[in-house]
């Protein structure tokens, strides 16, 4: 085994610390957005709408921040690949960490897309019987008027 100058080795080092760094920033934004999912979970049961609303746009910008970090993370892994041929443990947990995560982070998601589906399931079904149970539904409005009259003003002379 060829041994490695000190600048070599410090290369190795920045470079590991980096990469840890972003996987740990990517840890917490992951962990951030299944609490995120979380709340959005109870605020569909609650059908508080303002909350849900507000957890959606939340929910979107911690991905995209997800996303942004993720740009940078996967060059820094070839580059960490390259120069540490032999993975350091503490790297291969985080990256294992960070699996579990986004494995909850997807099961929590679909969880939420099924319980917002049977609630616009039940919402249309209560407007419907609100629509059909509407003893007027089919009445003409006494301020409709006759397309001849529509627009004109009447006047009375006193």
């Amino acid at each position: 085994m060829e041994e490695l100058s000190q600048k070599e080795l410090d290369e190795r080092v920045a470079i590991l610390r980096h990469f840890r760094k972003l996987l740990e920033q990517q840890r917490a934004k992951f962990q951030e957005y299944l609490n995120v999912l979380e709340k959005q979970e109870s605020s569909i049961t609650s059908e508080n709408a303002d909350a849900l609303i507000a957890h959606t746009e939340i929910e979107q910008e911690v991905v995209k921040s997800i996303s942004n970090l993720q740009k940078v993370i996967v060059p820094m892994q070839k580059m960490y690949i390259a120069a540490n041929p032999e993975s350091d443990k503490e790297i291969v947990d985080i990256q294992n960490e960070l699996s579990t995560l986004q494995t909850k982070v997807l099961e929590q998601n679909e969880k939420n897309r099924e319980l917002l589906k049977c609630h616009i399931t039940e919402l249309r079904t209560r407007i419907s019987s609100l629509q059909n149970a509407n003893p007027y539904r089919n009445a003409a409005s006494v301020y409709a008027s006759s397309a001849k009259n529509s627009g004109h003003l009447i006047t009375v002379e006193v």
